[in-house]
């Protein structure tokens, strides 16, 4: 058991839409949450292992942290993999967490249907949005798709 997700309908503007909150810290939750951990992580894990976590010092930035997935063309439903990435190397302003990733001689390539996630700093969440998608501009690879509408208020 990794949490719950809770699905719900708001009214805006007097139509119906779909709220999901996902409350598992699966992936790709977990690249936006922990990176924001100023603290020794291993210390805290330490600590919930042996029961001491209320003895650590948790800071966390103050910064807001956003992420963007990008994935192969066809997720979630059928996508083909093998698929030659580059420009990993010219993203400097975003962390880049491999999900769906293969080593092949030297090549990254494709292995899954969520490719890679990037996350970005800023100080407001429009700053750390740009950066995100900033990188995502800058890695390519054929099939490449990722929402634009993630951190738009509808």
């Amino acid at each position: 058991y990794q949490g719950f997700i809770f699905i719900g309908l708001i009214n805006v503007k007097g139509e119906p839409k779909v709220i999901e909150y996902n409350v598992r810290m699966g992936d790709p939750e977990t690249e936006v949450v922990i990176p924001r951990i100023k603290s020794d992580f291993l210390n805290l894990l330490q600590g919930i292992g042996d029961g001491t976590f209320s003895e650590k010092d948790l800071e966390i930035t103050n910064e807001v942290a956003t992420t963007i997935m990008l994935v192969s063309g066809g997720y979630p439903e059928t996508y083909e993999k093998g698929k030659k990435i580059s420009g990993i190397e010219e993203v400097e302003k975003s962390i880049i967490f491999h999900a769906g990733t293969r080593n092949d001689n030297g090549t990254v390539k494709t292995n899954g249907g969520r490719v890679i996630a990037l996350t970005s700093f800023g100080k407001t969440m429009e700053d750390a949005l740009l950066k995100s998608f900033e990188s995502a501009e800058k890695i390519v690879f054929e099939g490449k798709y990722y929402r634009k509408d993630i951190g738009v208020d509808l």
